[in-house]
């Protein structure tokens, strides 16, 4: 689920961009855009410090259902937003905040669902079924 919200959002960027941040040039929105989508990156490593001792103290299931929620609720937000034309300045400051909490949840949902995957695939299959994880970012 993390990736495609990445995915979808990166294909979308123009629109975003015309919808969220107002300005004369197509250039500085697309530019503002991408500086929101980095926001996500930028936080990630957070999300893998919080939610990785958490998942080895309370579970690894348990987090990750946590964190594909807090995904899902981060990328229902963003549909929810109305346009800068309609609220101003707290359209993009929303945008940004969706967009934190989708990247601090893919910080504890990728490294918390590859090794849930390593703990309970069998000996022989564990590489091939790792792999699923990595398949299913295409």
């Amino acid at each position: 689920m993390e990736w495609f919200d990445f995915g979808v959002y990166s294909y979308i960027a123009v629109t975003l961009g015309k919808v969220f941040f107002p300005s004369s040039s197509p250039s500085a929105q697309l530019l503002a855009t991408f500086g929101t989508f980095a926001a996500a990156f930028l936080v990630r490593p957070l999300g893998g410090m919080v939610f990785g001792p958490l998942g080895d103290r309370i579970g690894r299931q348990r987090v990750l259902a946590m964190t594909m929620i807090m995904m899902a609720v981060g990328t229902f937000a963003i549909g929810l937003i109305p346009s800068y034309a309609s609220i101003g300045i707290m359209a993009p400051v929303l945008l940004l905040v969706a967009r934190l909490v989708q990247g601090f949840s893919t910080g504890g949902e990728y490294g918390g669902a590859a090794t849930f995957i390593a703990e309970f695939s069998p000996d022989k299959r564990r590489g091939f079924m790792g792999s699923f994880l990595e398949f299913g970012t295409l």
